[in-house]
């Protein structure tokens, strides 16, 4: 289950990318905003990343701002959670193979619709490598438990 929401900047990126997930038969749970008025980003980022976190790793979360920073951000306060903005889609896979990471950030400013989907499709589509990157990520996770 993929959970996806965005500010007032994100909305048309946000409904593409919904689009394109639900016509690839993931289930994608909107959790808005829905239209071009004002909203403040933290209440859209942090109900993507708590119910990334609440799933234990089974489900992911995309979050739109016009630049992406603010809901990165916001998704990496809630513990559980490694948010990734990403401008490629090798950032997309990478983001994933290396960090495992689990919400994805978009800005809607900054980056295409076509660049957008395919960075989620690299992002859906790679798993996370472990290894080496398994014993990096475990020390972020042990970090966030002390100190989060």
């Amino acid at each position: 289950m993929i959970y996806i929401a965005c500010d007032h900047g994100g909305v048309e990126l946000k409904n593409a990318v919904t689009e394109m997930l639900r016509a690839s038969g993931t289930e994608a749970i909107d959790l808005g905003t829905d239209s071009a008025e004002s909203v403040d980003y933290p209440d859209y980022g942090f109900a993507v990343a708590e119910r990334v976190a609440k799933s234990g790793g089974a489900d992911k979360g995309i979050v739109i701002c016009k630049s992406g920073v603010g809901m990165s951000i916001c998704a990496n306060k809630v513990n559980g959670v490694r948010c990734a903005l990403c401008f490629n889609s090798e950032m997309g896979r990478l983001c994933r193979e290396h960090n495992n990471a689990n919400v994805l950030a978009l800005g809607a400013g900054n980056t295409d619709t076509a660049t957008a989907l395919d960075i989620v499709k690299a992002f859906l589509a790679t798993e996370f490598a472990g290894g080496r990157h398994a014993e990096r990520v475990k020390k972020i996770t042990e970090y966030e438990e002390r100190h989060g």
